[in-house]
């Protein structure tokens, strides 16, 4: 009579749980927003951005209420103002009506610290329109800290002269600064900016142009400066990515080479009074709105443009938006998913000189 071996009764729940680990694993990585491969070194600044000469495909719908110490904001994402002609070659996403329902703090504080504004957009434009500045796009594809910037031109995603897109879900945003909107609003130099948007931490945010002294409201109007600079020489690995160029320790992100650039936005660093603003583009001042004084955010013509992280507390009506399922031209969920390796761009960065990124 033949043996049998048959597997031991203590060993069924081991099993079941390394095969039940597996499946959830598997199915993580597959819920896991899938990037693009780049291998794009040096940008030359510039960017082809469509006109804006399209009516927008509905009717703008923007409403705004203050009840109790809440601000609710209700929009529908068309724009008030005219957009590129999307689907474009480098877009081929068609914009379409979103619903969205913002519940911000209406009397915010700032925060301890500050929050990155990685994952969610940073705010919602009075155009019913929401900042969106980053793009799920990679060096090769690896998430970490050499993501690129979306107006260095490194990268086409089809961006209109709003500085906008608009992703698979028809949902335009703005990358940068939304220039039909500061034109209806009549946005310039000899005045105070409006109120362009609300952050999601419920802070106002304005574009450009404010008080040249914050304490006081007759003081001649400037142009806010980011302190935003590009580092020098060669980049190097980031802070808990000590990776190298063409190599280095197993399960860290490759640095890539070139020059800091502006290609990607670790080619950037803060640097304390080099501008009026803080880190996260914001400052203390009195405005049209606020002649008691408010934190309040600037749009800048230099980077970051938008801010890139909060002062405050972001609502959590803006921290459950998560990117969607793919990247590309689309923004955080973009066209077509992962097109596989696209060793686009100069290999070395020698075809470009080195002039800033233009926005």
């Amino acid at each position: 009579m033949k043996s049998v071996l048959r597997p031991s009764t203590s060993l069924v729940p081991a099993v079941t749980a390394i095969l039940v680990l597996g499946i959830a694993a598997t199915a993580m990585a597959q819920m896991r927003p899938q990037t693009r491969s780049h291998t794009i070194l040096q940008s030359d600044g510039s960017l082809d951005r469509q006109p804006a000469t399209a009516l927008p495909p509905g009717t703008s719908s923007f409403t705004m209420r203050v009840v109790g110490d809440e601000r609710i904001i209700s929009a529908n994402g068309i724009p008030d103002h005219h957009v590129g002609a999307f689907p474009s070659s480098g877009n081929p996403n068609r914009i379409s009506a979103q619903r969205y329902e913002f519940v911000l703090d209406a009397t915010p504080a700032k925060a301890s610290r500050t929050t990155p504004a990685r994952g969610i957009p940073f705010g919602i434009a009075v155009s019913g329109v929401v900042f969106d500045p980053g793009a799920a796009e990679w060096y090769k594809g690896q998430r970490g800290p050499w993501q690129y910037e979306p107006l260095s031109g490194a990268v086409k995603l089809g961006v209109d002269a709003n500085n906008a897109h608009v992703q698979p879900t028809g949902a335009y945003h703005y990358h940068g600064l939304p220039t039909g909107l500061m034109t209806r609003l009549a946005v310039g130099s000899a005045s105070h900016s409006a109120i362009v948007g609300w952050a999601a931490d419920g802070f106002p945010i304005y574009a450009k142009y404010g008080y040249g002294n914050p304490e006081d409201p007759t003081s001649p109007i400037i142009e806010h400066r980011s302190s935003y600079t590009l580092k020098e020489g060669m980049r190097q690995p980031q802070a808990g990515n000590p990776r190298g160029p063409g190599g280095g320790r197993q399960g860290t992100v490759e640095t890539p080479g070139g020059y800091y650039d502006g290609t990607f936005i670790a080619d950037y660093a803060y640097a304390e009074g080099h501008g009026i603003l803080d880190e996260c583009n914001g400052t203390f001042t009195v405005t049209p709105d606020f002649p008691d004084g408010t934190y309040a955010y600037f749009l800048t013509a230099d980077w970051p443009v938008i801010p890139r992280c909060f002062a405050g507390t972001p609502a959590e009506s803006f921290t459950s938006m998560r990117p969607g399922p793919q990247s590309g031209p689309g923004g955080r969920g973009g066209p077509g998913g992962n097109r596989g390796t696209r060793p686009d761009g100069p290999p070395n960065g020698d075809r470009y000189g080195r002039p800033p990124p233009r926005f």
